[in-house]
């Protein structure tokens, strides 16, 4: 089974929201990118503040876009769930399985519906695969 463990906003500032994350929720800055990304951690889940300059990944709209770009997918393996979804529609649209598996390399895919997602084996810095519900 697929975990969720990543999730990208394109945002009008960084730095801005990364800010907001840490004082609203006290998540945990994680690293950042040379574009000027910033990524984030609840210890769980890795989210990414993505400085797209309101055009995400194969936005064709005249006005920006702020809001989710993509989500993210921690799987087993890489070979078979690219097979899996694959075969539920999904479009491949970049990245692809000879990523080091050492590293946060990503696999996107378009839903038959339109939205982005990518999957990993690698995970995301700051994001855990499998958690351990706590006891009643």
């Amino acid at each position: 089974m697929g975990k969720l463990r990543h999730i990208a906003l394109s945002v009008k500032d960084p730095e801005a929201s990364c800010e907001f994350f840490k004082q609203a929720f006290d998540m945990f800055e994680v690293g950042n990118s040379g574009t000027g990304t910033k990524y984030l951690t609840d210890g769980i889940v890795n989210i990414a503040l993505l400085n797209r300059n309101g055009k995400p990944l194969g936005y064709k709209g005249e006005e920006p876009f702020f809001g989710l770009d993509h989500f993210g997918i921690w799987v087993d393996d890489i070979d078979k769930a690219c097979k899996k979804v694959e075969a539920a529609g999904a479009k491949h649209i970049m990245g692809n399985k000879t990523g080091d598996p050492n590293s946060f390399y990503e696999i996107k895919y378009r839903m038959p519906t339109g939205e982005v997602f990518d999957i990993t084996a690698g995970g995301w810095r700051g994001a855990v695969k499998d958690v351990i519900p706590a006891n009643d």
